[in-house]
């Protein structure tokens, strides 16, 4: 039964000028446009604006809680007045709030907070006369050298672990006191050095008989050989230290960085400055100096006035990163036998020398490391370059062949890169998810790669690698199946793995060393 409104008391609703029309015309009909107001930093207080002007502390906060990188403030100064004008904050009311900015997190790093405020004002010049440029600074030396993180350094026989509390261990060969527990016994397991109570160090570095330890508060502590340069071939350095002494003639430089190079050491300063020992007798590192020399001396020549980041020592040769407002940059001096200072020939540099390479490649150095005869850089993009003497493949390129420029490594093309180790002619790289490569010698099964099998069915010697090859140690050590579950690596400053779980991976030629085992180095509480 049909239901009428009249009917049943239900009012009529009445529609009135509404005519049919397809959706497409509905959608069509034109709307009233309102007057839009333009946003801007400063402003007239029109309502619906939100001048930055009127709040600059919250600015001020969340661009220093974001941890905003210096190439993005330095953007906001560009595209915006606010953040280009004098903030009237202190400590300086002149700052411009990106500079406000970046002041604040260079606060917050560890090595600049007991920076006195001359001490502040000079790096702030030495950089490039700007807080975002001492904030780049700061941020790549910690990126490239692992301050305030636990560290695993390997040196020729021995190795040092390094804890995130600054607390140190060190096993392995022993003959110069270089393991640092008073005595010359060899330690096959970590073992605390215990004169280094109250002492928290950051960084450390490991050589021939001898090792070198960097404290947060810039003092350098040193044990084993006597001397500043390697002297196996030599007669300096038979006196042995066997616990960490501190070394009096830096107690007047911040030290934040040691390598250890043969002939030589270098260590570089707060300020990011280098200093050189010994192997200057021939001016070779830009100063006339003795073999057993004990004083520091400045790397003169182009980096006297340029902030280095990071510094890599190899045979008779150091790598120097440097950061520049115009962007990252690395040096090189000494020995260029092989081709492994990268200038596209293979003459000596008496004073450090800019590799331009690396502008011909569109390339932002990150990372450098040298080894014995070849060096390797990681770039911002993570692109490998390898140089120097190709030796066992060591420069993964697919053959030996010397290159006396940097090369891009086109078998890591599809991987992006953030570390790189070398050996005396072993290199491992290691990528933003994880993985490990590794390439050149392969005596010793020092890569991490499964042995090969001979024609008899017999394990034959781990062959030598020209190009990378990820590196898939499995539980059981050497000839262990691949099918066994892989174990996570951390990987050391020359050519050993560690791992958590292997327990013999013994490298042979460090057996013969006394080298410790290092597949039973487990980080440390």
């Amino acid at each position: 039964m049909a239901m009428d409104s009249t009917t049943s008391g239900t009012p009529t609703i009445q529609y009135h000028n509404i005519t049919d029309q397809p959706v497409t015309a509905i959608v069509a009909v034109p709307v009233s446009t309102y007057q839009r107001n333009q946003r801007h930093c400063f402003g007239n207080s029109i309502p619906g604006e939100f001048p930055l002007s009127a709040n600059p502390s919250i600015v001020l906060h969340v661009l220093t809680t974001c941890n905003l990188d210096p190439q993005d403030l330095a953007k906001l100064e560009a595209t915006c007045s606010f953040f280009r004008q004098p903030a009237s904050f202190p400590p300086d009311y002149e700052l411009s709030m990106s500079e406000l900015a970046a002041l604040d997190m260079c606060q917050k790093r560890a090595i600049f907070k007991p920076m006195t405020p001359e001490e502040r004002q000079d790096l702030k010049q030495r950089c490039g006369g700007s807080w975002k440029l001492v904030l780049r600074f700061l941020l790549a030396g910690e990126a490239c050298c692992r301050r305030e993180k636990p560290q695993a350094i390997a040196g020729p026989g021995h190795s040092i672990a390094v804890t995130s509390n600054g607390v140190v261990y060190s096993f392995g060969s022993n003959s110069s006191g270089q393991l640092g527990h008073g005595t010359t016994e060899e330690e096959w397991r970590p073992r605390l050095i215990r004169s280094l109570q109250g002492i928290r160090i950051i960084q450390a570095a490991a050589g021939p008989g001898r090792t070198m330890l960097i404290s947060d508060a810039g003092e350098v502590y040193a044990f084993g050989k006597d001397s500043f340069g390697e002297v196996e071939y030599g007669g300096q350095g038979t006196k042995t230290v066997a616990t960490p002494q501190l070394v009096e003639s830096l107690k007047n430089i911040f030290v934040v960085q040691a390598a250890i190079g043969n002939f030589f050491t270098a260590v570089l300063s707060r300020e990011g400055r280098v200093y050189t020992f010994s192997w200057g007798n021939d001016g070779r590192l830009g100063h006339q100096a003795e073999p057993n020399d004990v004083e520091p001396h400045p790397l003169l020549g182009a980096l006297e006035n340029i902030p280095v980041v990071q510094i890599a020592a190899g045979y008779c040769y150091l790598l120097a990163l440097a950061c520049q407002p115009s962007g990252m940059s690395v040096y090189s001096v000494g020995c260029g036998l092989g081709g492994k200072l990268g200038h596209g020939s293979r003459t000596d540099e008496k004073y450090p020398r800019l590799i331009e390479q690396f502008q011909l490649l569109n390339l932002q150095p990150m990372v450098v490391a040298a080894g014995a005869w070849h060096a390797a850089v990681v770039g911002r993009d993570g692109r490998v370059c390898t140089w120097g003497w190709g030796r066992y493949g060591c420069l993964g390129h697919g053959n030996e062949e010397c290159e006396s420029v940097p090369k891009v490594v086109d078998a890591l093309s599809k991987v992006k890169a953030v570390h790189v180790a070398t050996g005396d002619y072993t290199t491992f790289v290691v990528s933003d998810d994880g993985d490990v490569y590794s390439f050149g010698c392969g005596e010793s099964a020092s890569l991490g790669h499964n042995a090969a099998a001979a024609d008899d069915g017999q394990v034959n010697r781990h062959p030598n690698v020209l190009s990378p090859e990820l590196v898939t140690l499995v539980e059981g050590g050497e000839g262990a199946s691949s099918a066994d579950q892989p174990h996570q690596l951390r990987i050391l400053e020359c050519s050993h793995l560690c791992s958590h779980r292997i327990r013999e991976a013994v490298c042979i030629r460090c057996r013969r060393q006394g080298a410790a085992r290092h597949g039973t180095c487990q980080q440390p509480n």
